[in-house]
């Protein structure tokens, strides 16, 4: 017991304890100069060049890539950013031309529902035209620049197009007492449905606003002595109501302006019914009644 003592414990003490101590069998196997706890860590340590740089980790050079891909995305939509603003500025600048023809064109119809349609004030309107199809023209070579894009710039030239066919259709139907259809409307403005067409919902609200004209137009009328207007205006709203009826209408702006036509077909009618029973519409008269006393 005292042997393995004297074995075991100076393994605990200093080397030159254990060298002197430990029995001669067990002498080979122990180092003479035991490294210590500093050099057993620097020794763990990878070896460093002096001038070669530190390496990269991977989750940073993971990080740069990922940075130089969204610079350049990012970089793309800018420049495409700019160009779509770019051409919105040219569009706006055509849309106001549009806009100004429209009211020069509108104010001149404004004045059938004072007199009689005359030459002098058509004449006016359907000048008007013209300046139109040059400006749509434009507009055409704008958007020729830019292949595929119609929808996407549609939005900034909409409304005044609605505007722009009610005003001619109401033109169109002042002198021939039809509707103008839409290969026709097409053609006046000066529009080509294989590059830049006219879109077929701008076109059926341009109708329906030209509706909301011809209530006024027929009271105006019927106060100046045409008591024939109302007949022929009942007959247009009819058909024309018809025809939309025909039409799967979704709930949107369309749909509500379509709505709106069947107050104007009232109001027409009720203008139609007052002359009528009146007898001032061409060929009727209020039936005599005897009266016996």
């Amino acid at each position: 017991m005292r042997g393995a003592f004297r074995v075991v414990a100076p393994l605990f003490g200093p080397s030159s304890a254990v060298s002197s101590r430990l029995s001669p069998a067990l002498a080979p196997f122990l180092p003479r100069n035991p490294p210590s706890p500093l050099r057993r860590l620097l020794s763990a340590l990878p070896p460093m060049s002096d001038h070669s740089p530190a390496a990269t980790p991977p989750s940073a050079a993971v990080s740069l890539l990922e940075s130089s891909s969204f610079e350049k995305q990012f970089d793309d939509f800018r420049v495409q950013l700019e160009e779509s603003g770019n051409v919105r500025e040219r569009i706006r600048a055509v849309v106001m031309e549009v806009e100004a023809a429209v009211r020069v064109m509108h104010s001149s119809l404004l004045l059938v529902h004072h007199t009689a349609p005359n030459s002098e004030v058509l004449d006016k309107a359907r000048a008007q035209i013209e300046v139109l199809k040059g400006v749509f023209h434009k507009l055409t070579d704008i958007l020729r620049d830019s292949p595929g894009q119609y929808y996407r710039y549609h939005g900034d030239w909409r409304s005044e197009t609605q505007t722009s066919v009610s005003l001619i259709a109401f033109l169109h139907w002042l002198e021939t007492g039809n509707l103008l259809v839409h290969a026709e409307a097409e053609k006046k403005l000066g529009l080509d449905n294989s590059e830049f067409g006219l879109d077929i919902e701008d076109y059926l609200i341009g109708l329906c606003f030209m509706s909301n004209e011809l209530p006024r137009y027929v009271v105006n009328q019927v106060t100046a002595g045409n008591y024939d207007c109302p007949r022929k205006v009942l007959m247009f709203l009819t058909d024309l109501h018809a025809a939309f009826r025909m039409l799967n209408l979704r709930n949107d702006f369309l749909r509500k302006k379509f709505d709106g036509m069947k107050y104007d077909l009232r109001r027409v009618e009720e203008v139609y019914y007052d002359v009528k029973i009146r007898g001032l519409g061409p060929g009727d008269s209020i039936p005599e009644q005897n009266t016996q006393a």
